[in-house]
């Protein structure tokens, strides 16, 4: 029995050093195969890769849950918006959280965008707000309700996220209805990043003509769809004063808001805790999970105050 233990503990110990060097290396296709070995059978891909654009990165991929049938009632809808400074990243190489949202009951899509050069602002907007017509349109074939979409990035993905739910003009160029989005989530994400500072920024919104327009804090509006602003209170890459910041100019319009904080959890931690077996510490997912089966999702005018930890 002492050696099983002793065994158990070292295959944990080397799944989280795998984890961590998998995360500092970028190399989320291993992240999604450790996730793969725990989710086998709960969630089914069955679309993808979906084309949205003539650049590989214009792509999406859709999971359901593994028991969905012909003939089940819709069921709600999330879109995942990978980060990666906006230079680097694979929708598929995310499947992890696809297929744990999917076993969750969502359907869950998960969407690419251009990249680097290609990406530089506005395109990774055009490139997103893109992808959430293709599922308002078409993701009713996989048994996914178009009334029913939520939305959700992490680090430069929710950038993205939270842009679109923002500035209306995105969407509304897709010819899309302004309710769209029934809720947003941002994870670890910056909405109040001036001025520039580090090469990555620099090079995706450096050539904006306007600066202000490239900020999610300049388009807060009371009548944003509900908002979930999470981050990490060790968070050294993102610094959370983005979330608190937004916040704060939301509660300013009358729209009661906290972000999120956890507590000693870094950059990394509000996505690797969404995947299997790392979910031991279950604070990110649950506060997901609870936003998007809240019954206050139910109006797009309704945001409550977001239950924080400092």
């Amino acid at each position: 029995m002492g050696w099983t233990l002793l065994g158990l503990v070292v295959f944990a110990l080397a799944l989280v050093a795998l984890w961590q060097w998998a995360v500092a290396t970028r190399a989320t296709w291993l992240l999604d195969e450790v996730d793969s070995w725990f989710t086998s059978g709960a969630a089914r891909h069955v679309a993808g890769p979906v084309s949205l654009g003539e650049h590989p990165e214009q792509q999406l991929h859709v999971w359901v849950p593994a028991n969905s049938a012909a003939g089940d009632a819709p069921r709600p809808v999330l879109i995942f918006i990978h980060g990666g400074g906006w230079s680097t990243g694979s929708p598929f190489e995310y499947g992890f959280v696809a297929r744990n949202f999917a076993a969750e009951g969502f359907v869950t899509v998960n969407l690419g965008y251009r990249l680097g050069d290609d990406g530089k602002f506005p395109a990774m907007l055009e490139d997103s707000a893109a992808g959430v017509k293709w599922v308002y349109e078409n993701i009713a074939e996989h048994g996914g309700n178009p009334q029913q979409i939520y939305l959700m990035g992490h680090s430069a993905g929710a950038y993205n996220a939270v842009m679109l739910g923002l500035d209306r003009q995105w969407l509304g160029r897709e010819g899309l209805p302004d309710d769209v989005l029934k809720g947003v989530v941002g994870l670890a994400g910056p909405y109040d990043f001036l001025p520039l500072d580090g090469p990555g920024v620099e090079r995706a919104f450096g050539d904006a003509p306007d600066l202000a327009a490239t900020q999610p804090i300049n388009f807060a509006r009371a009548d944003a769809p509900p908002m979930l602003l999470l981050t990490g209170g060790a968070d050294v890459t993102v610094k959370p004063r983005n979330s608190s910041a937004l916040a704060t100019r939301m509660s300013a319009l009358g729209i009661a808001m906290e972000p999120v904080i956890l507590d000693g959890m870094d950059h990394a931690g509000s996505i690797v805790t969404m995947a299997r077996p790392f979910d031991r510490d279950r604070r990110a997912k649950d506060a997901v999970l609870a936003f998007l089966r809240s019954p206050d999702r139910a109006s797009p005018a309704s945001v409550p105050v977001q239950a924080g930890t400092r």
